[in-house]
């Protein structure tokens, strides 16, 4: 067991408000996170659960533009989204902000100014890509160009996603403006920089030393990469050059907001300062007293922001506490695909809780037992639904069950009055006893995988129990025996309810109301005795439901119409051609024609020989289609045709004029044909 801290600060990453949550999210820190938290509400700590939505960068300024939104309008919509899909879920944060808040934009400023006066930050000019076009600087997201270590021809200013190397602008191999498409210039522009270097002795205490028997050793590589990479830990921007944002709060800063990775950690201290206003209470306790433990729960790729920049800034203000753990998870992958949100690549929360009511704690149960702890791990559907089958429904619903329906059937849903105790019984008990301490240790070291183990080995427990004593059998016989072994399950049910309380929320809900208990708290778990003989179970329907083949089958084809659709969008598509003009495009006479007869053309094996009705005549055309179209399959179609090409000899024919078609990423040809019956020489305009 860790120190018993007077408090706990809990941190979940700070969701970005453009787009919709997906199973990676809750699989990187939502789900541990609350299974953290609902334990030490259950131990009765004083704890202050905190998150927000992350509503300044690039990233949202790209989705409002290619939405033709304000940015506003984005974070307002996408707030509401994700703050609804927590709750449904069962993420229970005590508050949940937003970093457009008034107070958020003062605690930030505050903080910058803070370290402004202290002389903390290095004013420096550098250059930068700026659009003259758009006449503005681009941020590192607004450039796009080839990297220069994988090839990848769409990486980004600051990352590559394809091969995941961190980059700078101008590293980029022809770089382009995603705001008008043209090459960017380097123009000169001034910022305000944090002077890594200058924490680089007290990190590497902190976290190499200090730490290095209690952080989980992707944490502690990753910032030995950082703090000891042959360079050195090098300056870095606090401020960039947008409109959308904090204003940097200091003369000469014009046109210029806070880095993103300088405001959205501090949107933890100012949620906590609204949480607290709203209860009347002190929120500086939560963040400066060293009796209170911070944890921040995030994915692997905000490792450097949580364990270098913001605990450096927190350390040069000087009155905040630092971070006592920071248990990153690794990623989630999808069917053996990186999740991506540009790709439609996901399973959307909110989507679930739609197509899968009443099944969160399914999806929580999944994604624990799966969780990327400390490796990159892959969902896929197959699994989840076996997992609901062979564990949830099999082992925890069925022992459940079989206990309740038992007690119902001989007792008429009253706790049996317990006996006296064989060996097998005692036994069974004593296990039973061990079971929350050996759950506490893994949920108190962050390895809620193995703590969900132990839950489920509590329910295998159960169900051995039952299989063992066979009551179903000794009732025959033995109505006393009976009710103790009833008895007993009885409790180890009561018992999972309690220690199943972080993992599966709404299960254990369902349980307490069934037994007609309280919540009840994690020390009161271990008791054999739990209920009381004499108490009327209420009714309770089944635990879990199986998931059938239908069902998931449905998801995967959901996933490869996306894929499907995706091969489509990502086609090479042909440069465009030398502009015209109008009156170029106006000598096209383009016209509906009917296709009258068709025929194979001799010696050739890819020109047909067409007749066709033009509305002004007949014409014969020799069009390159026969690996495509059967010659009856095309009599009577209507098409498309430029009917004013001047004629060419082709094989002894004149052709005399171009059907006109589309040609997909698999180079199949597509008929160009109006929706609808439409005269020969109807003309296209």
């Amino acid at each position: 067991m860790s120190k018993n801290f007077k408090r706990y600060t809990v941190t979940s990453a700070l969701p970005y408000a453009n787009g919709p949550l997906h199973i990676g999210h809750l699989a990187g820190c939502y789900i541990p996170s609350d299974i953290y938290v609902r334990y030490l509400r259950s131990m009765g700590r004083d704890v202050a659960y905190i998150c927000g939505s992350d509503e300044h960068g690039v990233a949202i300024t790209i989705k409002a533009r290619k939405e033709g939104l304000t940015p506003q309008e984005i974070v307002d919509r996408y707030h509401e989204m994700m703050k609804g899909s927590f709750k449904e879920f069962g993420i229970s944060f005590d508050h949940y902000s937003r970093t457009s808040a008034p107070i958020h934009h003062e605690t930030a400023s505050g903080l910058f100014r803070d370290l402004y006066d202290k002389g903390e930050f290095i004013e420096q000019v550098t250059e930068q890509y700026f659009d003259e076009e758009a006449g503005q600087f681009l941020a590192d997201r607004y450039i796009e160009g080839t990297c220069p270590k994988c090839g990848n021809e769409r990486a980004y200013g600051d990352q590559c996603e394809k091969c995941g190397s961190s980059l700078s602008p101008t590293e980029l191999i022809n770089p382009k403006s995603k705001l008008s498409g043209n090459t960017p210039v380097l123009k000169e522009t001034k910022h305000w920089f944090l002077d890594l270097a200058k924490y680089g002795d007290f990190l590497k205490q902190w976290i190499l030393v200090d730490h290095a028997n209690d952080w989980k050793n992707n944490v502690l590589g990753q910032c030995r990469s950082w703090l000891e990479a042959g360079d050195g830990l090098q300056s870095r921007s606090m401020t960039r050059d947008m409109d959308w944002g904090i204003k940097v709060p200091v003369e000469g800063a014009e046109g210029k907001v806070l880095y993103v990775w300088f405001d959205a950690p501090i949107g933890y201290i100012s949620s906590t300062k609204e949480w607290a206003a709203e209860k009347g209470i002190d929120w500086e306790p939560y963040w400066k007293d060293q009796e209170t433990k911070l944890v921040h729960f995030i994915g692997k790729d905000n490792i450097v922001f949580h364990c270098i920049i913001f605990p450096a800034i927190l350390k040069t203000h000087g009155d905040f506490i630092l971070p006592d753990n920071v248990p990153a998870n690794e990623f989630l992958n999808l069917e053996g695909d990186k999740i991506s949100t540009s790709r439609n690549w996901a399973v959307w929360l909110h989507e679930y809780l739609e197509e899968f009511p009443g099944k969160q704690d399914v999806l929580r149960y999944v994604l624990t037992a799966n969780a990327p702890e400390t490796k990159d791990n892959d969902f896929t559907w197959k699994d989840f639904q076996g997992r609901n089958n062979s564990e949830l429904v099999a082992i925890y619903g069925n022992f459940v069950n079989r206990a309740v329906v038992l007690t119902h059937k001989y007792y008429q849903g009253v706790i049996p009055q317990r006996g006296k105790l064989t060996g097998y019984d005692e036994e069974v008990i004593a296990v039973l006893e061990e079971f929350p301490n050996k759950i506490s240790a893994s949920i108190e070291r962050y390895r809620f995988r193995e703590a969900l183990s132990f839950v489920m080995e509590f329910a295998r427990l159960g169900n051995k129990y039952l299989a063992d004593t066979e009551p179903w059998k000794v009732i025959k016989t033995d109505e006393v025996r009976t009710a103790t072994i009833l008895n007993i399950a009885l409790n180890i049910a009561a018992n999972l309810a309690i220690v199943s309380e972080p993992f599966l929320p709404f299960t254990a809900a369902k349980l307490f109301k069934m037994f007609g208990l309280e919540k009840m708290t994690w020390n009161q778990a271990g008791n054999s005795q739990l209920l009381s003989a004499g108490h009327t179970l209420g009714e309770m329907g089944l635990l879990f439901e199986k998931i059938e083949d239908e069902t998931v089958e449905k998801q995967v084809q959901k996933l490869m119409d996306t894929k499907t659709q995706n091969e489509a969008a990502n086609v090479p598509v042909t440069p465009m051609k030398d502009i015209i003009s109008y009156d170029d495009f106006a000598k096209l006479d383009m016209r509906v024609v009917t296709v009258l007869e068709a025929e194979p053309m001799p010696k050739s094996k890819k020109l047909l020989k067409l007749k066709v009705d033009t509305g002004l005549g007949h014409h014969t055309v020799l069009s390159g289609v026969a690996e495509h179209f059967d010659p009856a399959f095309l009599i009577g179609k209507q098409v498309t045709m430029l009917i004013n090409l001047a004629p060419r000899k082709m094989m002894g024919i004149d052709s005399e004029g171009m059907i006109l078609m589309a040609e997909d990423k698999d180079g199949k040809l597509k008929l160009l044909q109006p929706h609808e019956g439409t005269a020969s020489g109807s003309t296209i305009s």
